[in-house]
């Protein structure tokens, strides 16, 4: 872990401290003296309120700081992407069924190259790592760019370039989570995966914004072109992180197909790492309601055919939800027992779910989903955590490549079943139906697995 330098954690000097008593008397980490007299209510105020916000003391270390601000625009450029090549295919065919094609063509190199991607940040250091996959993102960039503007190739280049991106920002994921413990202390990555995730799901919100905002006005290829060069800035950060070589070892690292089975019997032999993703797969697999949105939205709001501003709004209704917590997370690195957070936190997600389903107001419709998303990033801050502590350095590479398939795939099953339900059921009880069994399998596991409802972090 780096703990000196420019990189570093500021730490106190010896001369900062009480040479009888060793306390530290000056610096970042010296305890706060008291003042003469009562402390005015205003400061104690401002004070209470800076507690309950995100907490940003990640921010105050160089290396991180780098990293986060290269994660925001590898994400907003991603999500750029996400809008962008659905637009050019449909320019180029006219047909929803070709832009359908996005998504097999965007899943499954998500999950080869995440789980691969994964075995290889444990095997090689992982800001060459960075660097590489990084630049494969601004390459492929360009290369859009290209197809955009010169109208050569057709839609099959297109989607391929769409794959080939999709792999690198594969690659690049667990690479980036697994290096943050490498950089901080273990007391500080809640709050790093919460900075991580509220980045996340602004540039969600922010990326197809942009996108929708900027097609008519610059056009498609100087979109891309505009990612491919924000991108150098993602590259200029990551050179300046310290290299994050594998922990030491005699053996020479391998990432092959092997090394991606060890990481699986890995998290199949320890409980906590286990269960965080079981309960993972429970919450998206049950719990999301998005395949629901477009008919619940014209047959209960009113909504005309092809969406309006009701489906807008409950696809949204999430992601803000999260955005909203994530900026009143300053407490949650007082929290010990983050298994029981995790659970609590989950089945947050599945009230809200439930409520969602069983309500005919619009507006009760965007709360209940915002407060479910409040309880998945809450959850997703906690997991990742223990992702992070629980795994050894050498196998957090690979837990976060199986991270990345979880969140990336259960969602998917939510959508199939979804659709069948909705026509049984209808829309509303099929998603209250995936609410209330986001709960009742929740507690489930937990109750299999006791282990990680006691679960505390090793600082």
């Amino acid at each position: 872990m780096t703990t000196s330098g420019p990189e570093g954690p500021t730490r106190p000097n010896r001369d900062d401290r009480d040479e009888r008593t060793g306390h530290i008397l000056a610096g970042p980490d010296a305890p706060t003296r008291p003042t003469s007299g009562a402390e005015p209510a205003t400061r104690r105020v401002a004070r209470a309120v800076r507690g309950v916000l995100t907490d940003t003391r990640p921010l105050r270390t160089p290396a991180y700081r780098r990293l986060w601000t290269a994660g925001i625009v590898t994400v907003i450029g991603a999500q750029l992407s996400v809008v962008a090549v659905p637009a050019q295919i449909y320019e180029l065919t006219g047909s929803s069924a070709y832009v359908g094609l996005t998504g097999l063509f965007g899943l499954v190199p998500l999950v080869v190259f995440g789980l691969w991607g994964g075995a290889i940040a444990d095997a090689v250091d992982r800001r060459t790592l960075l660097l590489f996959s990084g630049a494969g993102i601004a390459l492929s960039s360009l290369a859009l760019w290209v197809t955009a503007a010169s109208g050569a190739g057709g839609v099959w280049p297109v989607l391929g370039l769409f794959a080939v991106q999709t792999a690198f920002l594969a690659v690049n994921q667990p690479a980036r989570n697994a290096v943050i413990p490498r950089l901080l202390p273990a007391e500080q990555l809640p709050a790093a995966n919460a900075l991580n995730m509220t980045v996340f799901q602004v540039g969600a919100i922010a990326g197809p914004l942009l996108a929708g905002v900027l097609i008519p006005v610059i056009g498609l290829p100087t979109l891309y072109l505009l990612d491919a060069i924000a991108l150098l800035a993602t590259l200029w950060a990551t050179w300046r992180l310290p290299a994050v070589p594998p922990a030491a070892s005699g053996a020479r690292r391998r990432a092959g197909l092997r090394e991606i089975v060890d990481g699986f019997r890995y998290a199949a032999l320890h409980a906590v790492l286990l269960v965080s993703f079981l309960i993972d797969i429970v919450a998206m697999a049950f719990g999301m309601p998005r395949a629901v949105f477009p008919e619940i939205s014209q047959t209960l709001y009113g909504d005309p055919p092809g969406g309006g501003f009701a489906m807008g709004l409950l696809f949204a209704a999430i992601p803000l939800g999260m955005v909203a917590a994530g900026l009143f997370t300053g407490l949650l690195h007082r929290v010990q027992r983050q298994g029981v957070a995790v659970t609590l936190a989950i089945c947050t997600w599945g009230v809200g779910v439930a409520l969602f389903g069983l309500t005919s107001s619009l507006w009760l419709a965007v709360l209940f989903l915002a407060i479910a998303g409040a309880g998945d990033v809450i959850s997703s801050v906690y997991r990742m955590s223990i992702l992070q502590s629980a795994a050894t350095d050498e196998m957090r590479g690979r837990m976060q490549g199986v991270f990345g398939v979880v969140v990336a795939g259960g969602p998917r099953v939510a959508d199939l079943w979804h659709g069948s339900a909705a026509e049984w059921w209808g829309p509303g009880v099929a998603a209250s139906v995936g609410g209330v069994a986001v709960v009742v399998g929740a507690v489930a596991v937990v109750a299999a697995f006791p282990v990680f409802w006691r679960y505390r972090p090793a600082h």
